[in-house]
């Protein structure tokens, strides 16, 4: 998952560096990322993973990192949305 997680993030993230330099961990705003590249982010998550994200997972911490990102897809694969 998380591959195809960096593939999204290369393609809608608009990061001025390349995702292969951007650990799992690394916070994704600090490399660069943008509420607008976010939005993006998020459509084609939802897209790829066949999800929509509730209201309530549609904040910063939920994007943060690429591990954030799995872990909060993973929570909505499992039904359930408290990330």
């Amino acid at each position: 998952m998380k591959k195809t997680i960096r593939d999204l993030v290369a393609k809608f993230g608009k990061l001025p560096v390349s995702i292969d330099q951007v650990g799992d961990d690394a916070d994704l705003y600090a490399a660069g990322l943008t509420s607008f590249a976010s939005v993006q982010l998020m459509l084609g998550i939802e897209e790829a993973f066949d999800i929509d994200f509730p209201d309530n997972l549609l904040n910063r911490k939920s994007f943060a990192s690429i591990s954030a990102i799995a872990r909060t897809v993973d929570l909505m694969r499992d039904g359930r949305e408290d990330a």
